[in-house]
Protein backbone atom coordinates (compact mmCIF):
# COMPACT_ATOMS: atom_id res chain seq x y z
CA UNK A 1 0.00 0.00 0.00
CA UNK A 2 1.24 3.28 -1.13
CA UNK A 3 2.17 6.29 1.79
CA UNK A 4 -0.33 8.40 -0.46
CA UNK A 5 -2.85 5.51 0.10
CA UNK A 6 -2.64 5.11 3.55
CA UNK A 7 -2.24 8.83 4.09
CA UNK A 8 -5.70 9.21 2.66
CA UNK A 9 -7.25 6.28 4.81
CA UNK A 10 -5.84 8.57 7.64
CA UNK A 11 -7.46 11.38 6.60
CA UNK A 12 -10.55 9.46 5.94
CA UNK A 13 -10.96 8.19 10.02
CA UNK A 14 -9.91 11.64 10.93
CA UNK A 15 -13.14 12.83 9.31
CA UNK A 16 -15.04 10.43 10.84
CA UNK A 17 -13.57 11.16 14.44
CA UNK A 18 -13.91 15.01 14.31
CA UNK A 19 -17.35 14.39 13.23
CA UNK A 20 -18.28 12.24 16.40
CA UNK A 21 -15.98 14.74 18.35
CA UNK A 22 -18.52 17.64 17.57
CA UNK A 23 -21.99 15.39 17.85
CA UNK A 24 -20.90 14.90 21.33
CA UNK A 25 -20.38 18.22 22.39
CA UNK A 26 -23.05 19.90 20.18
CA UNK A 27 -25.03 17.47 22.01
CA UNK A 28 -24.14 17.78 25.98
CA UNK A 29 -23.91 21.46 25.61
CA UNK A 30 -27.45 21.66 24.40
CA UNK A 31 -29.80 21.24 27.61
CA UNK A 32 -32.26 20.33 25.59
CA UNK A 33 -30.97 17.06 24.73
CA UNK A 34 -28.98 16.18 27.46
CA UNK A 35 -30.96 16.81 30.42
CA UNK A 36 -34.50 15.34 29.55
CA UNK A 37 -32.69 12.33 28.30
CA UNK A 38 -30.51 11.57 30.95
CA UNK A 39 -32.87 13.16 33.48
CA UNK A 40 -36.34 11.40 32.81
CA UNK A 41 -35.51 7.34 33.07
CA UNK A 42 -33.47 8.34 36.04
CA UNK A 43 -36.37 10.36 37.93
CA UNK A 44 -39.19 8.03 36.83
CA UNK A 45 -36.88 4.67 37.85
CA UNK A 46 -36.39 6.46 41.24
CA UNK A 47 -40.16 6.86 41.76
CA UNK A 48 -41.17 3.49 40.42
CA UNK A 49 -38.08 1.70 40.72
CA UNK A 50 -36.70 2.84 44.56
CA UNK A 51 -39.76 5.28 46.27
CA UNK A 52 -42.41 2.87 45.61
CA UNK A 53 -40.86 -0.61 46.28
CA UNK A 54 -43.04 -2.21 48.75
CA UNK A 55 -42.53 -6.00 50.43
CA UNK A 56 -40.15 -8.73 49.71
CA UNK A 57 -40.47 -8.73 45.96
CA UNK A 58 -39.29 -4.89 46.28
CA UNK A 59 -35.61 -5.83 44.74
CA UNK A 60 -36.87 -7.91 41.76
CA UNK A 61 -39.19 -5.20 40.85
CA UNK A 62 -36.58 -2.77 41.11
CA UNK A 63 -33.97 -5.50 39.34
CA UNK A 64 -37.06 -5.46 36.20
CA UNK A 65 -37.75 -2.39 35.98
CA UNK A 66 -33.69 -1.59 35.50
CA UNK A 67 -33.70 -3.39 32.22
CA UNK A 68 -37.15 -1.95 30.78
CA UNK A 69 -36.20 1.86 32.22
CA UNK A 70 -32.89 1.34 30.58
CA UNK A 71 -34.53 0.44 27.32
CA UNK A 72 -36.87 3.29 28.22
CA UNK A 73 -34.46 5.76 28.00
CA UNK A 74 -31.72 4.07 25.16
CA UNK A 75 -34.82 4.69 22.97
CA UNK A 76 -35.39 8.33 23.86
CA UNK A 77 -31.85 9.44 23.60
CA UNK A 78 -31.71 7.53 20.00
CA UNK A 79 -34.76 8.98 18.63
CA UNK A 80 -34.32 12.48 19.75
CA UNK A 81 -30.65 12.24 18.95
CA UNK A 82 -31.31 11.33 15.51
CA UNK A 83 -34.56 12.50 14.68
CA UNK A 84 -34.71 15.85 16.35
CA UNK A 85 -31.51 16.54 15.22
CA UNK A 86 -31.32 15.52 11.71
CA UNK A 87 -34.94 17.26 11.34
CA UNK A 88 -33.39 20.54 12.44
CA UNK A 89 -30.21 20.18 10.33
CA UNK A 90 -32.19 20.00 7.39
CA UNK A 91 -34.46 23.13 8.11
CA UNK A 92 -30.97 24.79 8.71
CA UNK A 93 -29.74 23.82 5.61
CA UNK A 94 -26.94 21.95 7.61
CA UNK A 95 -27.89 18.53 5.80
CA UNK A 96 -27.47 19.92 2.03
CA UNK A 97 -24.22 22.49 3.17
CA UNK A 98 -22.46 18.56 3.79
CA UNK A 99 -23.83 17.09 0.82
CA UNK A 100 -21.26 20.04 -0.73
CA UNK A 101 -18.39 19.01 1.60
CA UNK A 102 -15.70 16.31 -0.11
CA UNK A 103 -16.76 14.54 3.95
CA UNK A 104 -17.47 10.84 3.58
CA UNK A 105 -21.52 10.85 3.59
CA UNK A 106 -21.68 8.65 6.44
CA UNK A 107 -19.21 10.48 8.81
CA UNK A 108 -22.21 12.54 9.60
CA UNK A 109 -24.48 9.39 10.67
CA UNK A 110 -21.36 8.16 12.21
CA UNK A 111 -21.05 10.87 14.40
CA UNK A 112 -24.54 10.85 15.71
CA UNK A 113 -24.74 6.94 16.28
CA UNK A 114 -21.31 7.63 18.69
CA UNK A 115 -22.99 10.06 20.16
CA UNK A 116 -26.05 8.21 20.76
CA UNK A 117 -23.97 5.60 21.70
CA UNK A 118 -22.21 7.70 24.45
CA UNK A 119 -25.19 9.11 26.36
CA UNK A 120 -26.54 5.45 26.39
CA UNK A 121 -23.88 4.14 28.11
CA UNK A 122 -23.62 6.83 30.75
CA UNK A 123 -27.41 6.23 31.21
CA UNK A 124 -26.98 2.68 31.91
CA UNK A 125 -24.60 3.25 33.92
CA UNK A 126 -26.26 5.63 36.56
CA UNK A 127 -29.33 3.38 36.32
CA UNK A 128 -27.03 0.70 37.62
CA UNK A 129 -26.03 2.76 40.36
CA UNK A 130 -29.49 3.78 41.48
CA UNK A 131 -30.60 0.44 41.56
CA UNK A 132 -27.46 -0.73 42.78
CA UNK A 133 -27.17 1.80 45.27
CA UNK A 134 -30.82 2.12 46.81
CA UNK A 135 -32.82 -0.38 45.14
CA UNK A 136 -31.26 -3.17 46.65
CA UNK A 137 -30.64 -4.74 43.05
CA UNK A 138 -27.92 -7.19 43.23
CA UNK A 139 -27.12 -9.37 40.24
CA UNK A 140 -23.57 -10.61 39.43
CA UNK A 141 -21.46 -8.41 37.28
CA UNK A 142 -20.95 -10.40 34.44
CA UNK A 143 -24.95 -9.91 34.30
CA UNK A 144 -25.10 -6.72 34.89
CA UNK A 145 -22.20 -6.37 32.03
CA UNK A 146 -24.26 -8.31 29.24
CA UNK A 147 -27.57 -6.12 29.87
CA UNK A 148 -25.79 -3.09 29.39
CA UNK A 149 -24.54 -4.50 26.05
CA UNK A 150 -28.10 -5.42 25.44
CA UNK A 151 -29.39 -1.98 26.11
CA UNK A 152 -26.66 0.01 24.60
CA UNK A 153 -26.67 -1.91 21.49
CA UNK A 154 -30.63 -0.65 21.37
CA UNK A 155 -29.39 2.82 19.98
CA UNK A 156 -28.62 1.02 16.60
CA UNK A 157 -32.37 -0.28 15.75
CA UNK A 158 -34.04 3.19 17.28
CA UNK A 159 -31.68 5.54 15.89
CA UNK A 160 -32.06 4.08 12.67
CA UNK A 161 -35.61 4.80 13.04
CA UNK A 162 -35.14 8.25 14.46
CA UNK A 163 -33.06 8.93 11.25
CA UNK A 164 -36.06 8.17 9.15
CA UNK A 165 -38.26 10.76 11.35
CA UNK A 166 -35.76 12.90 10.95
CA UNK A 167 -36.35 12.90 7.44
CA UNK A 168 -40.01 12.69 7.42
CA UNK A 169 -40.98 15.43 9.76
CA UNK A 170 -40.21 19.22 9.72
CA UNK A 171 -37.78 20.71 11.85
CA UNK A 172 -40.49 22.24 14.01
CA UNK A 173 -42.94 19.24 14.28
CA UNK A 174 -39.87 16.73 14.93
CA UNK A 175 -40.46 16.68 18.81
CA UNK A 176 -43.91 16.26 18.75
CA UNK A 177 -44.55 13.83 16.41
CA UNK A 178 -41.30 11.54 17.97
CA UNK A 179 -43.37 11.95 21.31
CA UNK A 180 -46.44 10.84 19.92
CA UNK A 181 -44.73 7.78 18.90
CA UNK A 182 -42.42 7.38 21.40
CA UNK A 183 -44.50 7.65 24.71
CA UNK A 184 -47.38 5.49 23.48
CA UNK A 185 -44.94 2.90 22.41
CA UNK A 186 -43.37 2.68 25.64
CA UNK A 187 -46.20 2.33 27.55
CA UNK A 188 -47.68 -0.37 25.09
CA UNK A 189 -44.93 -2.21 25.15
CA UNK A 190 -44.40 -2.60 28.78
CA UNK A 191 -41.49 -0.30 29.86
CA UNK A 192 -43.26 1.82 32.40
CA UNK A 193 -45.24 -1.14 33.71
CA UNK A 194 -45.03 -4.94 33.16
CA UNK A 195 -46.80 -6.23 30.15
CA UNK A 196 -48.87 -8.65 32.25
CA UNK A 197 -49.92 -6.18 34.48
CA UNK A 198 -51.40 -4.36 31.50
CA UNK A 199 -55.05 -4.72 29.80
CA UNK A 200 -55.91 -7.25 27.63
CA UNK A 201 -55.38 -5.57 24.35
CA UNK A 202 -52.14 -4.08 25.18
CA UNK A 203 -50.79 -7.69 26.18
CA UNK A 204 -52.37 -8.89 22.69
CA UNK A 205 -50.63 -5.38 20.87
CA UNK A 206 -46.98 -5.73 22.57
CA UNK A 207 -45.52 -8.55 21.06
CA UNK A 208 -46.12 -6.73 17.80
CA UNK A 209 -44.17 -3.39 18.58
CA UNK A 210 -40.21 -3.08 18.58
CA UNK A 211 -39.72 -1.85 21.58
CA UNK A 212 -41.18 -4.50 23.18
CA UNK A 213 -38.55 -6.86 22.03
CA UNK A 214 -36.00 -4.75 22.80
CA UNK A 215 -37.30 -5.06 26.11
CA UNK A 216 -37.57 -8.56 25.95
CA UNK A 217 -33.76 -9.28 24.95
CA UNK A 218 -32.80 -6.98 27.64
CA UNK A 219 -34.96 -8.96 30.76
CA UNK A 220 -34.19 -12.04 28.88
CA UNK A 221 -30.27 -11.61 30.42
CA UNK A 222 -31.98 -11.38 33.79
CA UNK A 223 -34.22 -14.70 32.97
CA UNK A 224 -37.10 -12.23 33.26
CA UNK A 225 -38.62 -12.34 29.90
CA UNK A 226 -41.83 -13.92 29.23
CA UNK A 227 -40.44 -17.02 27.86
CA UNK A 228 -40.02 -16.04 24.03
CA UNK A 229 -37.97 -16.72 21.64
CA UNK A 230 -34.49 -14.38 21.94
CA UNK A 231 -33.51 -15.10 18.04
CA UNK A 232 -37.09 -13.92 17.14
CA UNK A 233 -36.93 -10.55 19.21
CA UNK A 234 -33.46 -9.72 17.25
CA UNK A 235 -35.20 -10.84 13.94
CA UNK A 236 -38.05 -8.52 14.73
CA UNK A 237 -35.57 -5.46 15.51
CA UNK A 238 -33.08 -6.83 12.62
CA UNK A 239 -36.26 -5.97 10.06
CA UNK A 240 -36.99 -2.62 11.70
CA UNK A 241 -33.51 -1.43 11.48
CA UNK A 242 -34.00 -2.45 7.54
CA UNK A 243 -37.54 -0.99 7.26
CA UNK A 244 -35.89 2.30 9.02
CA UNK A 245 -32.85 3.01 6.71
CA UNK A 246 -35.40 2.09 3.65
CA UNK A 247 -37.78 5.33 4.75
CA UNK A 248 -34.80 6.89 5.85
CA UNK A 249 -32.80 6.83 2.61
CA UNK A 250 -36.22 7.61 1.28
CA UNK A 251 -36.58 10.44 2.56
CA UNK A 252 -32.95 11.70 2.00
CA UNK A 253 -33.74 11.26 -2.10
CA UNK A 254 -36.91 13.27 -1.43
CA UNK A 255 -34.91 16.29 -0.19
CA UNK A 256 -32.12 15.67 -3.06
CA UNK A 257 -34.85 15.39 -5.62
CA UNK A 258 -36.15 18.78 -3.83
CA UNK A 259 -33.12 20.59 -4.04
CA UNK A 260 -31.43 19.92 -6.87
CA UNK A 261 -34.61 18.66 -9.30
Amino acid sequence: MSTGTLAQERNVWRIYALEAKAELLKAWRLPMYAVPTLAFPLVFYLLFGVAMRRGPAASEMATYLLATYGCFGVIGASLFGFGVGVAVERGQGWMLFKRATPMPPLAHLVGKLAMCLLFSAILVVALFALGIAFGGVSVPFGTLAALAAVLVAGAVPFGAFGLALGYMAGPNSAPAVINLIYLPLAFASGLWIPVDVLPSFFQKLAPWLPPYHYSQLALGVLGKDRGGSALGSLAVLVLFTLLSLFLARAGYRRDEGRTFG
